[in-house]
């Protein structure tokens, strides 16, 4: 439906309600004028039956019947227009009639012409007002006319011809003018109704461009040519995590301060009609998080075709860049267990017999020389590579089986007692937890889960070489779900490194060989969790790690992943330990 079209069927609406107050109305000014007049031709204002208004009163009933009538026609006609059209005609006989018999150009109801043609601006349009003055006018006239030359009988005095003239004129002419006027009332009554109709229908468009906007589930930010924003949709407050009366009438350049060559990449190639390209840059939520952005930008036009603004459109890709590279890292594990045997075999086999070589010379040389010193320190570094590859072999093939009910706050707990009389920890670390006061339970296993809080925790004590806090925290995010929060004050990491932390052999501030987090990750994703990073350098690090209450579906990962790698299980259980006679031969 047009704006046209609702103008239309607003008016129609507003003639229906108003339709009775004129039917109604009528019928009131009537009998207000049928007691004025019994009054005022009372002496003494006394009411008498010989002073009373015959022909007012007449008219006072044929209104009463046309009243009825038209409330009838109202209850089951629906064409509006036409009801009030011919009511004022009625309207307009009647006056003139009661002016006839009232006299004449003397009649006192002459004035009820101006009102019936005021109150006509008021129903009618502007050109029918104004037909409507005509009509009145003709009436006047004709009855005048006809009493002037005897054509029907005259109740009022008679006037000479020029004075006849002369007062018919003038009340023609008064007639014209209020009916001018009141087409010019009609005339701006409708202009109103049309202004109205139109405000109203660009508030209904703008509701409906509000509730498509806020319904997008990408971020839609809208700004004009200086890059200042006025649009600020519901997902981009969710995915930034910053309200949108924050952000209107700021610059977009202040929360993507990177994105000003794309910006004017996308406008040279909306000018020459080539594709919308599509762009990624990170963006640093209020809480630190750092979210992968992908958006695209495009011009913004007014009606007329001219460049008003700039549109961006962008979504949080963190979950799909991150399920890509969980894709990745698992190829790239998958990868690693294949060549875990091997591995094992090629390194191990030999550093067995070279620690059986070394025992034996170390049995024949004198202690406290230079020659034994050296043999001791390669036997500690062949314990320290026998430790990596039985680190790596955990890795490859971590086990998930002795599941039971555990105090989630226990394990924290046990963890932190260890960790307050390791020798790393400094009087210049602070240790904290922040536990429920309710246990939380969970299925996991113990061991493992213990091994998760150690490396975690002892890495973010290394971390803080000049001191600093430790902050473990649990708490319930959903009934099936837990979250554990490790936090420090350390050193923190770089993009590129939390991006490859839980590979193994990656770079580790902490010294390490990067498989203590690897193995965290394989038993946090075997216990059907999730573990992310956020960190900022010279700042801290934040690792989040939610794991499931119960094993539900747990049991079938467990044995997916137990079928996957059985045929690689006996090669790797011969190549856990080395056997005895291999490690006491002599090269």
């Amino acid at each position: 439906m047009n704006i046209s079209e609702q103008i239309n069927l607003s008016a129609s609406k507003l003639l229906m309600k108003r339709i009775p107050t004129l039917i109604i109305g009528r019928l009131f000014v009537i009998f207000v004028l049928l007691f004025a007049s019994w009054l005022w031709n009372s002496e003494r204002l006394t009411l008498s039956i010989d002073n009373f208004p015959r022909g007012l009163f007449i008219v006072f009933l044929i209104s009463v019947g046309l009243t009825i009538a038209y409330f009838v026609i109202f209850r089951f006609n629906k064409n509006y227009d036409w009801q009030v059209r011919v009511q004022f005609i009625l309207d307009a006989a009647l006056v003139t009639w009661l002016v006839w018999r009232t006299g004449d150009l003397a009649s006192p109801y002459l004035t009820l012409y101006i009102v019936l043609i005021s109150v006509g601006g008021v129903y009618l349009r502007s050109m029918e007002t104004l037909l409507y003055a005509v009509f009145c006018v003709f009436l006047f006239t004709l009855l005048t006319t006809l009493s002037a030359v005897g054509a029907i009988t005259s109740f009022g005095t008679t006037s000479e011809i020029s004075k006849l003239i002369q007062i018919v004129g003038f009340h023609d002419i008064a007639f014209l003018v209020v009916g001018l006027l009141a087409a010019r009332i009609s005339q701006r009554h409708e202009s109103s109704e049309k202004l109205r109709e139109t405000a109203k229908s660009l508030a209904d468009l703008r509701v409906l461009h509000e509730r498509i906007v806020e319904s997008i589930r990408s971020g839609l930010i809208t700004t004009d040519l200086e890059g200042n924003i006025y649009t600020f949709n519901l997902a981009a407050e969710e995915i930034t995590g910053i309200r949108s009366q924050d952000m209107i009438g700021k610059s977009i350049y202040s929360i993507f301060s990177n994105i000003k060559h794309s910006v004017v990449t996308s406008l040279k190639n909306s000018a020459s009609e080539e594709f919308h390209q599509r762009f990624e840059t990170d963006f640093i939520t209020p809480d630190d998080f750092i979210l992968r952005i992908g958006y695209s930008i495009s011009p913004l036009f007014s009606e007329i075709g001219e460049h008003t603004g700039l549109i961006m459109t962008f979504q949080d890709l963190t979950d799909i860049r991150t399920m890509e590279e969980s894709i990745r890292r698992k190829d790239r594990l998958a990868a690693v267990g294949r060549v875990a045997a091997g591995l094992a075999h090629e390194i191990r086999n030999p550093l067995g017999a070279m620690r059986g070589a070394i025992q034996v010379l170390e049995s024949k040389t004198p202690p406290d020389t230079a020659q034994a010193n050296l043999m001791e320190i390669i036997l500690r570094e062949s314990d320290r590579l026998n430790k990596i590859i039985t680190n790596f072999l955990t890795y490859a093939r971590p086990r998930v089986s002795n599941f039971s009910a555990i105090d989630v706050r226990e394990s924290v707990a046990d963890t932190f007692t260890l960790l307050e009389h390791s020798p790393d920890v400094k009087e210049n670390h602070h240790l904290e937890t922040d536990l429920p006061e309710e246990a939380v339970l969970i299925s996991a296993d113990p061991t493992q889960l213990k091994q998760i809080f150690w490396n975690l925790a002892r890495n973010a004590v290394l971390a803080m070489p000049d001191g600093g806090s430790l902050k473990v925290s649990i708490s319930e995010i959903s009934r099936d779900r837990i979250r554990i929060l490790f936090e420090d004050t350390g050193i923190g990491m770089p993009p590129e490194q939390v991006e490859q932390l839980f590979e193994p052999f990656s770079n580790s501030t902490t010294g390490g060989t990067g498989l203590g987090l690897s193995i965290v990750y394989q038993i946090v994703r075997d216990h059907n969790g999730t573990i992310n990073v956020r960190s900022t350098e010279n700042k801290g690090t934040t690792i989040t790690i939610e794991l499931p209450r119960s094993t539900k579906n747990l049991r079938q990962t467990i044995a997916a992943d137990e079928s996957r790698s059985e045929q690689n299980a006996t090669k790797l259980e011969d190549f856990l330990s080395v056997e005895a006679d291999e490690s006491e031969k002599t090269p």
